[in-house]
C-alpha cells in the first residue's frame, strides 16, 4: 500500500482558499466515504490552518486523481493551484509532524493533535480509516507523546487564542476596564475566555448558540452568559470580540456591525476571528472604527514566538526521523512476514519428509530418544538456516529494501502466489486496535 498525502495550509494557500475546503463534520464524512472505497484508505484533516487528505492505496496514482478531483470540486481550480503532495515515506514523516504540532501555525500548539484524533476517530466511524491508516495514526500518536514529553515545544507555547488575547491587550494597553464578548463555547472559545479571564478583562460575557454550553463555561471561567439571539445588543456595547462558531457564513458583515456606528459613537471595537470558514466578513474591516483580525493576521503577530522555540523544534524533528524509521522497520517486517512464513513451511516440510525417510531406512531399532534426537536435529537445521534471513528481515529499514529482500527470497525458494495467499495474515486483522482520546493500542505498540 503507498502512503499519499494531498491538501493546503496557511503555508501554501490564503485563508479565502482554506475556508472553501472546510467542510461540516457531516459533510466531512460524506466525502470520507466517497474517498475510501475498497482498498483504498482515506483521512480527513481539517483545521483551522490546514485541510489534507491521506490516503492509502495500492496504487499512488489513483489514490492522487481520486483526491485532487475532490478538492477541485469542492474548492475550484484555485485550490488545484495550491495543493502540496507528499508520497511513500515523506507522507508519513508530514503526519507525523502534523500530530506532533511541527507544520502548526503556532509552533507547539496542542489542539491540533485533538484534532487530528477527533479526525482519526471520524474515519474509523465512516470505515475510511481501517488497517493502514489505523497504524500509521497510532504511531503518530505515539510520536506527538514523544515530542510533547521529550522537548520543550509545547511548554509555553502562544495557541491562536492566547495570541488573539495577547494582541487585544497590546492594541487597547491591557483589558482591566474592557468589555470582553466570546462568540462561541467550543474548544477555541473556552481557550479565549480562560486566557481573557487570566488577562484581567474587566467584564467577560459569553453567547453560543446553545446557551448551556455558554453558561458551564462562565461557571468555569467567569463570566456572563448571554443567549445568542443577543448578539448585536451585546456587540453594541463590546470592546473586544473574540469569535469562533461553526458557522458556515459570516456571524458579522459589514452592514449589520456598521449598523452600530452611531451608537458606539466611534468607540472603537477590536474583533478577532478564530474560526474557518470565518465568522467576521472581511469588508468589516474597512469600518474606520473596527480593528478586525483573522486567522493569517494572528500568524504574523506569533512569528516571533515560533522562533525563538527553534531549537526545541530541531530536537523534536529528530524524534519524528527516530519515529518514523520505527514505523518504517515494523512495516516492512509485516510485509515480509507473510514470505518468512513461508519459507518457515516449505523448510519444515522439507525436513519432516527427510526425517521420515531416514527414520524407516534405520528400521525399528532405534529406541525413542534416538528418534526423537534425529527430529530435534531436523528442527534444528531449519531453525539455523532461517535465522540469518529472518534476521535480516526485521532490521531492514525503508519498505522498499524489505519488499526487496522479501521478493528476492520468495523467487530464490520458488514460493509461489497460492502459497502466499494461504499463509498471508488479513491486513484489516493485524491493525492494532486504537482509542484516539486516551491513547491506548491494544497491541502495546507506543502511542
Amino acid at each position: 500500500m503507498e502512503f499519499i498525502c494531498i491538501g493546503v495550509s496557511h503555508r501554501t494557500a490564503p485563508l479565502g482558499v482554506r475556508e472553501r475546503l472546510a467542510l461540516p463534520e457531516a459533510r466531512q464524512t460524506e466525502v470520507l466515504q466517497r474517498l475510501a472505497q475498497a482498498p483504498v484508505e482515506a483521512l480527513w484533516v481539517s483545521t483551522c490552518n490546514r485541510v489534507e487528505v491521506y490516503l492509502a492505496a495500492p496504487s499512488a496514482d489513483v489514490a492522487r486523481e481520486r483526491a485532487r478531483e475532490t478538492l477541485h470540486s469542492l474548492g475550484g481550480a484555485e485550490a488545484l493551484e495550491h495543493l502540496y503532495e507528499h508520497q511513500g515515506e515523506a507522507a508519513l514523516v508530514h503526519l507525523f509532524r502534523v500530530a506532533s504540532s511541527l507544520d502548526s501555525m503556532v509552533l507547539g500548539e496542542a489542539q491540533i493533535l485533538g484534532q487530528v484524533k477527533d479526525a482519526f476517530e471520524r474515519g474509523q466511524g465512516a470505515g475510511a480509516v481501517r488497517g493502514e491508516l489505523t497504524r500509521a495514526c497510532a504511531a503518530a500518536f505515539g510520536c506527538a507523546k514523544r515530542v510533547r514529553t521529550e522537548t520543550a515545544v509545547g511548554r509555553a507555547a502562544t495557541s491562536m487564542a492566547s495570541a488573539a488575547v495577547q494582541l487585544a491587550s497590546k492594541v487597547f494597553d491591557g483589558l482591566k476596564d474592557k468589555t470582553v464578548l466570546v462568540v462561541g463555547a467550543g474548544e477555541m472559545g473556552e481557550l479565549a475566555a480562560r486566557h481573557l479571564k487570566n488577562a484581567g478583562a474587566g467584564k467577560l460575557i459569553v453567547t453560543n448558540r446553545t446557551l448551556a454550553r455558554a453558561e458551564a463555561l462562565v461557571a468555569e471561567v467567569g463570566g456572563v452568559a448571554r443567549p445568542f439571539e443577543e448578539l448585536f445588543t451585546l456587540l453594541a456595547g463590546a470592546d473586544v470580540v473574540v469569535t469562533s462558531t461553526a458557522s458556515p457564513v459570516p456571524l458579522f458583515t459589514r452592514d449589520n456591525v456598521g449598523a452600530l456606528g452611531k451608537a458606539r459613537k466611534g468607540r472603537p471595537l477590536f474583533m478577532v476571528d478564530l474560526a474557518v470558514p470565518r465568522d467576521i466578513d472581511p469588508a468589516v474591516g474597512t469600518l474606520d472604527w473596527v480593528h478586525a483580525y483573522d486567522v493569517d493576521d494572528i500568524q504574523k503577530f506569533v512569528a516571533d514566538n515560533t522562533a525563538a522555540r527553534a531549537e526545541e523544534a530541531h530536537k523534536a524533528g529528530g524524534l519524528v526521523a527516530q519515529e518514523v524509521a520505527r514505523f518504517a522497520r515494523e512495516r516492512a517486517l509485516r510485509d515480509g512476514m507473510p514470505v518468512l512464513a513461508r519459507l518457515r513451511q516449505r523448510a519444515e516440510a522439507i525436513a519432516r519428509a527427510e526425517v521420515e525417510r531416514t527414520l524407516l531406512g534405520l528400521g525399528d531399532g532405534l529406541t525413542d530418544k534416538q528418534r526423537k534426537s534425529i527430529e530435534a536435529m531436523g528442527r534444528a537445521i531449519v531453525n539455523k538456516l532461517l535465522h540469518e534471513p529472518t534476521a535480516r528481515l526485521r532490521a531492514v529499514g525503508p519498505q522498499g529494501e524489505g519488499n526487496r529482500l522479501a521478493g528476492a527470497a520468495a523467487e530464490l525458494f520458488g514460493l509461489t502466489e497460492a502459497e502466499a495467499a494461504a499463509i498471508a495474515p488479513r491486513e484489516e486483522a493485524a491493525a492494532p486496535a486504537v482509542d484516539a482520546r486516551n491513547t491506548v493500542v491494544a497491541t502495546g505498540s507506543r502511542r
